[in-house]
């Protein structure tokens, strides 16, 4: 389905009924990233998912993709939806972009997902090199962005077992057009500091990481966990960066014990 947001046409899907859960997809994928998730949930819970503008079958951002601008994007479009309030789930850059609707929507919020991420900004060094990247990927297309990201994005479990996901990943890392990675890439080097705000947030929160995660490693979660009050941090052995592609199952166990106890 498609609905006009502030002037962009996004690609959004809605499953099922219930209470809602809103998933925000990791960077440079779409929101196919939730596949297993919205057929495991979507049995009693009402699961949204939409494209961040420039991926998947959303139209481009038409300059830097910031969290913000993610995070306004899918409070507009519950608001279309007629969800008063929604569980909010993100991985990597969906997690940066939960962040910013936690801060910017917190009346809409009904609980908060957070899987794969951390809380604090770009280091000037890393905003530097995805300034680069972003430079590179306009001049050399999405092999660049394969280049940089598909060695880390996924845990070394995976690249050793499982070469049909890497392939897969890869794939879906070149679908996204150069100028979506490079606006995507200006966006998340501008990304505000969430961690002064963690300990404001008032709703149940699930931080999920994978225990090979070398983009936001263990420790990120962990500090997030222990800043937001009452939240639960679940572990995924054997996975990377996009736990919820490394190890459906017990993501969706995680995710089916949070909401059922909410």
């Amino acid at each position: 389905m498609r609905a006009r947001v502030d002037g962009v046409e996004i690609e959004h899907e809605v499953r099922g009924e219930g209470r809602t859960i809103l998933f925000l997809h990791a960077f440079p994928l779409s929101s196919s990233m939730w596949d297993a998730q919205s057929d495991a949930l979507s049995d009693g819970h009402c699961v949204v998912r939409f494209d961040a503008r420039g991926f998947g079958g959303s139209a481009p951002a038409g300059g830097p993709l910031t969290m913000e601008r993610i995070a306004d994007d899918a409070a507009a479009l519950l608001e279309r939806l007629g969800v008063e309030r929604a569980v909010v789930a993100g991985c990597s850059m969906g997690g940066y972009a939960a962040l910013a609707f936690a801060r910017r929507h917190p009346r809409r919020l009904a609980g908060l997902v957070l899987q794969d991420t951390k809380a604090g900004p770009d280091s000037e060094e890393a905003k530097t090199g995805r300034r680069s990247l972003a430079t590179r990927v306009l001049a050399e297309g999405a092999p660049a962005a394969v280049e940089a990201f598909l060695p880390r994005l996924l845990g070394e479990t995976t690249h050793r077992e499982r070469p049909e996901l890497v392939a897969r990943t890869r794939e879906a890392i070149l679908a996204a057009p150069p100028q979506s990675v490079a606006d995507a890439l200006h966006g998340l080097a501008e990304r505000e500091d969430s961690r002064p705000a963690l300990g404001s947030i008032r709703v149940p929160t699930l931080v999920i990481v994978g225990e090979e995660d070398v983009l936001t490693p263990p420790s990120e979660a962990e500090a997030i966990a222990a800043a937001v009050p009452g939240a639960r941090l679940v572990r995924v052995a054997r996975a990377g960066h996009l736990a919820n592609l490394e190890d459906p199952q017990a993501v969706n166990a995680a995710l089916r014990s949070f909401l059922g106890e909410r």
